[in-house]
């Protein structure tokens, strides 16, 4: 390894800090220069932020890069993955598998389609949701699987869409962690039978506040412009049936399915345009730092990366939230709270980044929403679907067993060394800690 423990003890015991002073630009984000802010000015003194046009050219370039026929922009993230739910046939009594470590918007909307969501547990190793925990918890009210790159590491989806495909179920891909994530050389959200995407600021692609739905098929795309766009419906929804339950004999304009506003706001997708140039290169460096920052801890005991294979044609995209594994048992037990006290101690930007299980959420337990005597969970169901603590053992091991690491924007070695340097020192004067 290229760094050298420091020879001063631990900061948090007194000795030099291994980084010393922050650099915000480092880590600054989202990268906004004036190509970005001509574009949204354009839009405002336009006044055309409720329009579509602008939109539409964010769609079909978003549509170019990911590889999907059909892209649809909405608000945000969670709406493009309710339309998704919708799009694919969610509804009253249905139930969807995902994973319990996500953020809520990967499965809490499907109370507001009258679904249920039932979670499945995660690969310690990817942190993904687990092919092997899948198949025996399909029922015959299962309708779709939504699979989550989590924290830009891609799904088995090799493993996962026969499955689907052998009981005849949907696939939604949540690709809000994972914008430019390969999957054995091909774009993740272009696998499964819908994509919903987050592009809020915070997002490694970020429109400032902004979603996006994409399929390839027809079908779904007509039923997600249905559900939500409602100045869309006359244009882009072909199919009668379809078509007339959104507008009526004898009815003027078009109501949306899903009684609500989808649309995205065209600064958001005014910026996403700008911000697609650019994308590949700034997730290039973010890949090329945080990859630097992982082999310079290779052989460091305690730590390990999480991130696809080497030269298995898998990327970990734009690295949003990057998550190592921390395994306490090769640092005499150190707590994970105790490791991450001591690398913060030492200036090494390290949190507790990792979701808590949904499964042991009260809304998933215990919340009744609809207000109709018992838990919402099991609204419209003919079992108890509620999951509880130990029923999902990677799930709930993963937060003692995962620490957050810098969140490197831009390839600097010098510096980068001394972060990794932060994290090593105190690796391998754990004991100091005990």
């Amino acid at each position: 390894m290229a760094t050298s423990v420091s020879s001063s003890s631990l900061a948090i015991n007194g000795g030099s800090k291994a980084v010393a002073g922050q650099d915000d630009q480092l880590f600054r984000w989202p990268i906004v220069t004036a190509e970005d802010e001509q574009a949204v000015l354009d839009v405002l003194r336009a006044g055309n932020m409720s329009g579509i046009d602008i939109t539409q050219k964010f769609e079909a370039e978003w549509g170019q890069y990911l590889g999907t026929k059909y892209n649809l922009g909405h608000c945000n993230g969670t709406m493009a993955l309710l339309a998704a739910m919708f799009a694919v046939g969610l509804g009253r009594g249905d139930e969807m598998i995902l994973p319990s470590i996500t953020y809520w918007a990967s499965g809490l909307q499907t109370y507001s389609l009258g679904a249920t969501p039932v979670f499945a547990d995660i690969d310690p190793v990817t942190l993904t949701i687990d092919p092997k925990d899948i198949e025996h918890r399909i029922t015959p009210k299962t309708k779709a699987i939504c699979v989550v790159h989590y924290c830009g590491h891609p799904c088995d989806m090799d493993a996962i869409m026969p499955i689907a495909r052998k009981h005849k179920l949907k696939v939604i891909e949540d690709v809000s962690h994972a914008q430019g994530t390969l999957y054995k050389g091909k774009r993740v959200g272009a696998f499964g039978d819908a994509a919903g995407i987050s592009m809020m600021a915070g997002k490694s692609f970020p429109t400032g506040e902004g979603g996006m739905f994409c399929t390839n098929d027809e079908m779904i795309y007509q039923r997600a412009v249905a559900f939500a766009h409602y100045e869309r419906i006359g244009s882009d929804v072909t199919d009668p049936k379809l078509r007339n339950q959104c507008i009526g004999q004898g009815r003027i304009g078009a109501l949306p399915l899903g009684g609500v506003k989808g649309r995205m706001n065209q600064t958001a997708s005014a910026m996403g345009r700008v911000q697609l140039k650019h994308y590949e290169k700034r997730i290039k460096e973010i890949q090329d730092a945080i990859n630097r920052f992982w082999d310079l801890l290779e052989g460091v005991p305690g730590l390990r990366p999480h991130r696809p294979a080497k030269g298995s044609g898998s990327t970990m995209g734009g690295w949003y939230n990057p998550l190592g594994h921390y395994l306490p048992e090769e640092l005499g037990g150190l707590s994970v709270d105790k490791f991450v006290e001591a690398v913060n101690a030492e200036g090494g930007r390290v949190g507790r980044n990792i979701n808590f299980p949904l499964h042991l959420s009260p809304v998933f337990l215990q919340a009744d929403i609809y207000r109709d005597g018992k838990p919402t969970r099991n609204a419209f169901t003919d079992r108890d679907v509620r999951q509880q603590a130990g029923s999902l053992p990677h799930s709930e091991a993963a937060g003692e067993r995962c620490v957050g690491v810098p969140y490197f924007k831009h390839d600097q070695p010098e510096i980068i060394t001394r972060y990794a340097e932060a994290y090593k020192k105190v690796a391998l004067r754990a004991e100091e800690l005990l």
